[in-house]
């Protein structure tokens, strides 16, 4: 008995969160391998590289006698967590990439067995439009945030053209420059009182989206219940991680202000063209925030050292940003979906909003417990329309053992909500997937319209 409580560990307060009957979230990271798949070594693998990264991938969650969820140690039988889809042999690529995404969309509906880790993978050793094959990873959102997993995923992986250094990883640097730092403290005083006008508005906003306030309904927003068990699908597109830098460079903002200008216009071009009365509809994305103070992703040792300052686990919080409405001004000029955003998300961040709202979910859970406080987060992802995040892949061709990865993306399944919206970077391109409820939005429309807002701002940008 006494053997089984040392192996019991407590659960992060935001694990339990996303891991409740109220809501679970699932992360998917695909990848896109360059050549056939070679998976002879996979339990190998997995047993040496993988699941020593972090007790979560050897543990279940369980109830303790007080009622507290805890993590407990078990034997993993690997070949329970690996799977090997068959298809009919000898059809055209067209047909296994149909066999794929119909594979994506199924993986996301279905839960994981509660008496195993949870975590899986998948992997698909037929052609597709993208890639020779594609390794699937299934990983629950109570097991860490991206950058947790996507750390934990770079671990195996090894640089194409040299094993034996360590990937790289574009700035995160602001850029804000050091004159800015160097404010006097008379020009601070009217931001903080600014800054406070903006957190009681931005807190007080946020509690309202959270409980009465709901997006309109629209061509991106159902807003049926439980969307969130409902078949997805997903396509991907990519841009010019250069192209991206000029107009961050033309406009003076950050490259998450670009990202968020071009899917907030695409999103809007997309509403116009299914409906045109849409585009005055009330419409909210949340933006997912990293909350660690990073400059780039640090091993797995680092994340789980005691008192680390980018610990493993999921530290986040979500920006409320309203979509600007489409004017035909608005259409004219482009680049002020990207001025908006950089305004919104500026404001946002300078805003102690988020850290009340976290706050305030602690208290939830104290005073309610964690199946009050998922209730509170569920809420707060149907009552608006998107989410959108985005994390930051390497710089140079990686490997899984050996074998040339081609491009990754994620999608993220399990929100109450219509759309999502993930990226990552690769090797100079920005991987972009667009997932939604399968037959309500139409995928290659949200698509084109996406890849025509970057076109637009792009040209704008340039021609400044």
């Amino acid at each position: 008995m006494e053997g089984e409580k040392e192996v019991l560990e407590p659960m992060s307060p935001s694990a339990q969160y996303l891991k409740s009957s109220a809501l679970s979230l699932t992360i998917l990271g695909v990848l896109e391998m360059e050549e056939d798949i070679d998976d002879s070594k996979t339990m190998s693998l997995l047993k040496d590289l993988f699941l020593p990264i972090n007790p979560r991938f050897t543990s279940i969650m369980v109830t303790d006698k007080k009622g507290a969820r805890k993590w407990k140690k078990v034997e993993v039988n690997l070949e329970d967590h690996v799977n090997v889809p068959t298809f009919p042999s000898g059809m055209s690529v067209d047909y296994y990439d149909e066999c794929f995404n119909d594979y994506l969309s199924k993986l996301a509906t279905e839960q994981f067995p509660q008496d195993r880790p949870l975590w899986e993978i998948h992997i698909l050793k037929y052609p597709t439009k993208n890639a020779a094959g594609n390794i699937i990873f299934k990983l629950h959102h109570s097991l860490g945030d991206g950058y947790s997993l996507m750390g934990a995923l770079l671990s195996c992986l090894q640089r194409v053209d040299d094993p034996s250094l360590p990937l790289t990883f574009p700035s995160l640097q602001s850029s804000t420059g050091s004159g800015a730092r160097r404010s006097s403290f008379l020009r601070r005083i009217p931001r903080v009182f600014t800054g406070l006008v903006h957190t009681a508005y931005d807190f007080g906003w946020s509690l309202l989206k959270s409980t009465s306030m709901k997006d309109d309904k629209s061509p991106i927003r159902s807003g049926v219940d439980g969307v969130e068990f409902r078949p997805i699908a997903t396509t991907t597109t990519s841009f010019s991680i250069d192209q991206l830098k000029q107009i961050k460079s033309k406009l003076n903002v950050t490259i998450n202000d670009v990202i968020t200008g071009v899917i907030i216009l695409g999103t809007r071009l997309y509403m116009q063209k299914t409906d045109e009365e849409s585009c005055k509809s009330n419409t909210t994305a949340l933006v997912l925030l990293n909350t660690r103070a990073i400059r780039g992703y640090k091993s797995v040792d680092e994340m789980i050292k005691p008192n680390s300052d980018t610990p493993w686990g999921n530290q986040f919080a979500f920006l409320q940003v309203p979509l600007p409405k489409l004017t035909q001004s608005k259409l004219l000029d482009p680049l002020d979906f990207v001025k908006k955003a950089h305004r919104m998300i500026k404001r946002h961040k300078n805003s102690a909003a988020v850290y009340l709202t976290g706050k305030f979910l602690s208290f939830i859970r104290m005073v309610k417990g964690h199946e009050a406080t998922a209730r509170h987060i569920h809420a707060t992802l149907k009552n608006t329309s998107l989410a959108m995040s985005n994390l930051v892949g390497p710089i140079e061709p990686m490997a899984l053992d050996n074998q040339p990865c081609k491009g990754l993306y994620f999608a993220v399944a399990g929100p109450p909500q219509s759309l999502s919206v993930t990226m990552i970077s690769y090797v100079g391109k920005l991987r972009i997937a667009v997932t939604s409820e399968k037959g309500f939005i139409d995928q290659n429309k949200m698509k084109s319209c996406i890849e025509y807002a970057f076109e637009v701002i792009y040209k704008a940008a340039i021609e400044v």
